[in-house]
């Protein structure tokens, strides 16, 4: 619906207090995703950071080390799927916000914020009595053995007690970034990440808490980059602050139906992850599954530092596409997704080589064991042969659920990962344990071919959906203006 003449009138005041890092619908395009997507970028970099610190001063523990990193391993993706519910409803709720702001109902963008916080402390209480009631089952459903299950449990109960925080403090993020301010985004993130990173070796080794003091400076630090974001969201600076009241069922049900696409993205590759740990303890036995699963570790942590920057960058820059699709200027969004996908390109580029021929030192931060070093750059390298296709699978996929548009977001998403999970279960059996790795090449080269073609059949009908967006907030300019010169003849 087109912004009644309060809401227009309103915009039009507040963004007159209002000093924005990037004006979403009039600053250059080159110059708006750069400064968008860069911190985001390195705002996921930095919180890759949160597990990888953990996993290298667990894995150099003395003595349990190797156990304790494959205990951690198989905790990381259960960790991780259950704190993709943030992206649920920030990723959901962002792109809607996004697009009311384009259109200029500020009204309506608040309730959508308020619905989106509301949401998310509920979820994370559920989640949290859940999966601290559950967890023993499945820790060991999901790769662990009778071994490693100790160092699993100490990490995961402790880690569970800062659901809320994580939820609201990934969540949230989201609609900080998604009103331009970008570089705020980076520096929640960044300060949990540099929190973490002080407080690991001081749980770890200066309390000698070992597993579990990682997972108590992960809960610290998260907390940190929530009180950060709350607190920016509450204040004067954004042009939408967090309200209450204006709850709606009907909103609620749109941003978990926005944000179903990204979630399953992200819950999937996680359960990929506990798959593929699952299927190497099984294959690998009792002599090498817990040597295949450290090393699986090793090669998980390497493909964070490229899936989650990478979806920093295009989860970062639907706003910009949400926002212009709402604002009618099919032009901006069509010149946004060229810089994004270029972009895109040039960082799986660049890690695609370090991927291929500079990885083993990488490894070697991790443990001093050289058999699971030696498996860990083996498998590194398999999961990168088709790095480079999987820049048009983000760029396409996230640029659909920027607009809105999850029912082409969703079935191309949840297309890849079946494709894993054949590959998965068919190579291993056929091949041996190490056959597995190559469910991610698989899946990284085919998906996006066809993620291409629907997009490009597709693009002319975006282009008149966004251009249709133009003609209502023309309408709605003129029902403003109309009353005005109205007023003004009766005067004269």
């Amino acid at each position: 619906m087109p912004a009644p003449r309060e809401d227009l009138e309103k915009v039009c005041g507040e963004a007159k207090n209002v000093k924005l890092e990037n004006d979403l619908g009039r600053d250059p395009i080159r110059k708006l995703v750069l400064n968008i997507a860069i911190p985001s970028m390195l705002a996921q970099f930095v919180s890759v950071l949160y597990s990888i610190v953990d996993r290298i001063y667990i894995g150099n523990i003395p003595e349990i080390g190797n156990l304790a990193l494959a205990g951690a391993g198989v905790c990381g993706p259960v960790v991780t799927m259950i704190g993709s519910v943030a992206f649920l409803v920030g990723v959901g709720g962002s792109p809607l916000m996004s697009i009311r702001m384009g259109e200029g109902n500020l009204a309506q963008a608040r309730k959508i914020l308020a619905n989106c916080f509301l949401l998310l402390n509920v979820l994370a209480v559920l989640l949290m009595a859940g999966a601290l009631l559950t967890r023993r089952p499945l820790l060991l459903l999901f790769g662990a053995s009778e071994t490693t299950l100790p160092y699993a449990l100490d990490y995961y109960t402790y880690y569970l007690f800062g659901t809320v925080f994580a939820l609201l403090a990934n969540g949230m993020n989201q609609f900080v970034i998604c009103q331009g301010f970008a570089k705020k985004g980076m520096q929640s993130v960044m300060l949990g990440a540099v929190l973490n990173i002080a407080l690991d070796p001081v749980f770890i080794f200066g309390l000698n808490m070992g597993v579990r003091g990682a997972a108590i400076a992960t809960v610290i630090s998260q907390l940190g980059s929530c009180l950060f974001v709350l607190h920016f969201l509450f204040g004067p600076v954004p042009q939408v602050r967090i309200t209450f009241g204006g709850y709606s069922r009907k909103i609620i049900s749109r941003v978990l139906l926005t944000g179903l696409a990204p979630f399953l993205i992200i819950a999937l590759d996680n359960v990929m992850i506990i798959a593929l740990n699952a299927v190497l303890q099984n294959y690998g036995g009792p002599e090498q599954g817990d040597m295949l699963v450290a090393a699986a570790t090793i090669a998980q942590s390497f493909m964070l530092i490229i899936t989650m920057p990478m979806a920093g960058i295009t989860g970062s820059t639907g706003s910009i596409l949400g926002y212009n699709f709402g604002a009618g200027r099919p032009d901006r969004i069509l010149e946004a997704q060229k810089y994004i996908l270029a972009l895109c390109l040039a960082f799986t580029t660049v890690l695609f080589l370090v991927g291929q021929f500079l990885c083993a030192p990488f490894t070697h931060i991790f443990t001093p064991d050289l058999q699971v070093s030696a498996l860990a750059v083996q498998a590194i390298k398999i999961c990168t042969i088709g790095l480079i296709p999987l820049a048009f699978q983000y760029t396409l996929i996230d640029g659909f659920t920027g607009m809105g548009m999850m029912q082409w977001s969703l079935p191309l998403s949840l297309l890849r990962k079946g494709v894993y999970f054949t590959a998965l279960f068919l190579l291993p059996a056929v091949f041996g344990a190490t056959a597995a790795f190559f469910a991610e090449t698989v899946s990284d080269l085919f998906p996006p071919l066809v993620t291409m073609v629907v997009y490009w059949k597709r693009r002319n009908w975006i282009i008149q959906e966004a251009a249709s967006h133009r003609r209502l907030e023309s309408d709605a300019q003129t029902a403003v203006q109309q009353p005005a010169a109205l007023g003004q003849a009766q005067a004269i």
